[in-house]
């Protein structure tokens, strides 16, 4: 086995994203597999990079028609490939950094917005009705309202004693996850690996987002795939912020005032 590309495929994140877990973060370790020993080249600017392509597809989304929507798909992929390349990159070279991992996450945030929001414009050009415009709203709000609950849970718990310590060390350790397929299991073991990550389209993120939107703008089906993205991040936001609330309750040990 090729000691560099099993040493890439270490830095696959064990815990993907549905669509980035067994498409775009492989591929992602094709393309560094050619271009992760070239010095000039860092995660950084492929944040940069991953960043700009995605304005790049957000215009042709707004330009309307079925070969920009499909351009615009091709573009929203090697964005993602890009994204997941710098984490990648920068587990290879061990130049992981907190500046890189939010810049990395801020972008993230801004792409998912920009995306739907000109898939609204798009939908409302195509239908003339306000209503595809209402759904990417709710959609980018609740998907927004996911984090931000986090933010209020760990804010709330410091604002107590100094009890918040131990909350915040249990809210950002994480346990290591062994890999259980890959490039040194059989076929048997990817398999059942392949399966169990079907379940994570459930979970609506950053990765169901890259294939759900691209499909959509290559059928051409703008609006039922909004009513999905609404539905889907108003149930799931409005879940977190009451579990969320209800740890608070659970781990609360003095009262505080409203």
């Amino acid at each position: 086995m090729n000691e560099k590309l099993t040493q890439l495929w270490e830095t696959k994140t064990k815990d993907d994203e549905w669509w980035s877990s067994f498409v775009t973060s492989p591929l992602a370790i094709v393309v560094n597999y050619f271009v992760v020993d070239f010095k000039w080249l860092t995660p950084n600017k492929l944040t940069l990079i991953s960043f700009l392509t995605a304005i790049v597809s957000v215009l042709f989304i707004i330009a309307g028609g079925t070969q920009n929507f499909i351009i615009a798909a091709v573009l929203i992929h090697l964005s993602h490939i890009f994204d997941c390349m710098d984490g990648q990159m920068a587990r290879y070279r061990k130049t992981s950094s907190l500046s890189g991992g939010y810049y990395d996450k801020l972008t993230d945030q801004i792409q998912v917005t920009l995306w739907f929001g000109a898939t609204g414009y798009a939908a409302y050009n195509q239908s003339h009705s306000v209503l595809p415009v209402f759904l990417a709203f709710i959609g980018v709000a609740f998907y927004s309202l996911r984090g931000y609950v986090k933010y209020v849970t760990l804010y709330t718990e410091m604002s107590q004693d100094n009890y918040y310590v131990d909350i915040l060390a249990k809210q950002l350790s994480t346990v290591k996850k062994q890999n259980t397929a890959g490039l040194k299991f059989g076929f048997s073991a990817n398999l059942k690996w392949f399966i169990a990550e079907q379940r994570k389209i459930l979970l609506f993120n950053e990765g169901v987002f890259i294939f759900m939107l691209s499909l959509a703008l290559v059928l051409d089906v703008l609006t039922p795939m909004l009513w999905m993205f609404a539905v889907s991040q108003l149930y799931l936001g409005l879940m977190r912020g009451w579990q969320r609330g209800a740890q608070l309750q659970s781990n609360q040990k003095i009262n505080v005032e409203k």
